[in-house]
């Protein structure tokens, strides 16, 4: 076996992130990486620092952007889904 055989995920896991577990584990994640940003930007203002504070709202916007994405996705995967109407 190649070590990019190994490499690959098992076929059980392949549409996983596309799934609804998935989804929210990927929004849960956000949820702990708002905690990060949220103790950065404390942080930049006990220090009086600029540039950390910019950074850490940058790094808050990427987060609330992708978890916007990621309930679309939820949203649309529940829109397709037959038995829910």
């Amino acid at each position: 076996m190649s070590r990019i055989e190994k490499a690959k995920a098992p076929s059980s896991l392949k549409g996983f992130k596309h799934s609804r577990p998935g989804l929210w584990l990927s929004i849960g994640t956000s949820a702990f990486g708002a905690i990060s940003v949220a103790k950065d930007v404390r942080k930049a203002r006990e220090e009086s620092d600029t540039l950390k504070l910019v950074n850490a709202l940058v790094g808050a916007a990427a987060l609330v952007t992708g978890t916007a994405l990621l309930v679309r996705e939820l949203r649309r995967l529940g829109s397709d889904d037959v038995l829910l109407g």
